[in-house]
């Protein structure tokens, strides 16, 4: 069963309030994604596929095209707060930048709070949230000593990024659009992160987005690919049919800037 449909996603800016000229960042997008699957949007920067993650997650109207989540039209069927409400619950983001996650202002256990404040089933009293708030740190391997009261500035990118992840822990997603959640952490914190978000599709059955520039990333964390590049999609599939057989001249170009230690084809 197909959780996330996208139908013929086109999105078009416009340069200025007088300009004519128009940018198509997306192009007639189409792709499905099913139950606990694992797809990833691969491409160079601008190649649209941020774009689309926002038109996914409402946070941009598209131009033309449809966005079922779940059967419903997500920028027809969803008009009133109660449904947003209900969307944002079962769909949530873990974005590139996790410094620009947090306000610099608050505590960082502050937005686990808000994730608290969207579930359907809340807890009783303050005591058994917070209760679910060091469970859900517990969880992606951090001990809520080392965090709660702190600041942004006082932790580190790897641990922001995990309480993103804890709060996906709290809100129990059926969708989680993952937007370049390993590019601005350092490398040993980079497979910690990989493996909670596949601990999630195990153990909740939530789907993911992996969106990247890492072609060989994709090939180790998806169950299917897509290729974009200049708004539009150029190559889907396995990963072993677009990263082995490759056939778009451009998914060839990123073939071949994977390093070899990564990609393990000298084993073929």
């Amino acid at each position: 069963m197909s959780r996330l449909v996208v139908k013929n996603l086109t999105k078009i800016f416009s340069l200025g309030f007088f300009s004519k000229r128009r940018i198509e960042a997306v192009k007639n997008v189409s792709f499905e994604v099913k139950e606990k699957e694992i797809v990833s949007l691969v491409g160079e920067s601008g190649s649209g596929k941020t774009t689309t993650a926002k038109m996914i997650l409402r946070l941009l109207p598209p131009t033309s095209g449809e966005i079922y989540f779940e059967g419903k039209d997500i920028w027809k069927d969803i008009k009133d707060r109660e449904s947003l409400v209900e969307f944002r619950r079962k769909v949530h983001a873990v974005f590139q930048d996790p410094f620009a996650s947090y306000n610099p202002f608050y505590p960082v256990e502050r937005t686990l709070w808000q994730a608290i404040s969207l579930l359907e089933n809340k807890p009783s009293n303050k005591k058994e949230a917070l209760e679910l708030i060091k469970e859900s740190l517990f969880r992606v391997g951090i001990d809520p000593k080392d965090v709660l009261g702190k600041y942004p500035h006082q932790i580190s990118g790897g641990q922001k990024q995990r309480i993103m992840i804890a709060r996906c822990w709290i809100l129990r997603p059926l969708l989680i659009v993952a937007d370049e959640p390993t590019s601005m952490i350092d490398a040993s914190s980079r497979g910690g992160i990989i493996k909670l978000l596949e601990e999630l599709r195990e153990e909740q059955g939530t789907s993911i987005i992996f969106i990247t520039h890492d072609l060989g990333l994709a090939y180790y964390v998806s169950d299917n690919i897509f290729v974009m590049k200049n708004g539009e999609i150029v190559e889907r599939g396995h990963p072993d049919k677009v990263v082995l057989e490759p056939t778009h001249e451009y998914t060839k170009l990123l073939v071949g800037s994977i390093p070899k230690l990564y990609r393990k084809l000298e084993d073929l």
